[in-house]
């Protein structure tokens, strides 16, 4: 009898180590199948679509990646994907590779950005032809039958932009100076950072012919501190407004906007709406942003490839009129640059929305005639 008691009561503790494993089990599998699935969100997510963005840098500039990391966000709340975004740092040896290790996981769509990982991120996208692939921002057009590039009119928005910088300049905004002088930093001297200077420069000229802007560019794009020293040298100098054109460089800028009280110009993102929850006093010098709606362009392409209407192995190229660029015209816009000055914006915005106004391209331009245009305005 003892025997039989023995033998059932270790039959008994057998069947509940089983199911202790089994429930471990599945509570370990479970952290998965989020919106935000660690290992390729491969468990629990069905027949939902699975998208990954893939950062060349890092998250925290408040301005080109995030705004990316936006977009993936709008992608899992609007959507109901399943997404992950991967910060692939700025060792750039490290990106192929990443590259193709997500492509071999299970993700349906995969995002990346920028013209410098463009011939990579295409090789990955030839050797996986079964996956959908989508370059947010590139200016090259050739593209693998499974790729869609976008790429924005950056010299329209930026010449908007030069056209705000110059009328805040001559205006009797409280920090303007006498000089009628404004200023560009840019994060390297390449054609995608200078297709901003050359619209920023035509933008301003368009308002007054006799402008004159300081061009720095810091060679960097994740060094605040490089972009606040060569604001404050242009600041000193007697600039009053400065168009940030550096990533997370850029952010140093408007350090030294607010150290010297002077005025800047974001890009990318709405920056002053991204930095007044901390720092409202700094955000109140941001006049406006350049704006690549990325976020927003990245949503409309998943959508329609998730409709099967995204025409793959194009490039194109979203403007004023496919609502793709815009400058800010927040609370900041709207109580720091005078309605009068507003209305002149506005004006040149649907010249160019209209096709009235014709804007260089930088992207198309021999090395020495954007060194002739630089100097053309020279201080």
């Amino acid at each position: 009898m003892n025997k039989k008691v023995l033998s059932l009561l270790l039959l008994m503790v057998m069947v509940l180590v089983t199911a202790c494993g089994n429930n471990t089990s599945n509570n370990g599998s479970s952290a998965n199948t989020g919106s935000n699935a660690a290992e390729g969100g491969e468990t629990g997510a069905g027949d939902k679509l699975k998208v990954v963005l893939l950062i060349p840098g890092t998250l925290g500039d408040k301005s080109f990646f995030d705004s990316a990391n936006n977009g993936l966000q709008k992608v899992k709340d609007e959507l109901g994907a399943v997404t992950k975004v991967v910060e692939m740092g700025v060792d750039k040896t490290k990106w192929e590779p990443t590259f193709n290790d997500i492509a071999s996981e299970d993700w349906d769509v995969i995002i990346s950005g920028g013209s410098e990982i463009t011939e990579m991120f295409n090789a990955t996208a030839e050797l996986y032809p079964d996956k959908k692939f989508i370059n947010y921002d590139t200016d090259i057009d050739e593209a693998p039958d499974n790729m869609y590039n976008m790429s924005y009119a950056t010299n329209e928005v930026s010449f908007l932009a030069g056209a705000v910088a110059a009328l805040a300049t001559q205006s009797d905004m409280p920090n303007a100076t006498p000089e009628n002088v404004i200023g560009f930093v840019g994060g390297m001297d390449i054609p995608g950072i200078n297709a901003f200077l050359v619209g920023y420069i035509q933008g301003a000229q368009y308002v007054d012919p006799d402008v004159k802007v300081a061009v720095s560019y810091a060679g960097d794009f994740v060094n605040p501190a490089k972009g606040k020293e060569l604001s404050l040298i242009q600041y000193n100098s007697g600039v009053d407004v400065i168009f940030n054109v550096a990533g997370g460089t850029g952010l140093g800028i408007f350090d030294a906007a607010k150290e010297k009280k002077k005025y800047a110009i974001g890009v990318d993102s709405d920056q002053a709406m991204l930095i007044n929850d901390t720092d409202s006093e700094k955000a109140n010098l941001i006049v406006t942003s350049s704006i690549k709606k990325i976020d927003t362009a990245i949503l409309g392409a998943v959508k329609r490839l998730q409709e099967g209407t995204l025409e793959m192995g194009k490039r194109d190229v979203l403007s004023f009129v496919d609502d793709g660029v815009g400058i800010a015209e927040n609370d900041i816009y709207k109580n720091v640059f005078p309605a009068d000055l507003q209305a002149k914006v506005e004006e040149v915005k649907q010249k160019l929305i209209n096709k009235e106004i014709k804007v260089d391209n930088a992207m198309g331009m021999e090395t020495a005639e954007v060194e002739a245009i630089r100097n053309a305005v020279k201080p």
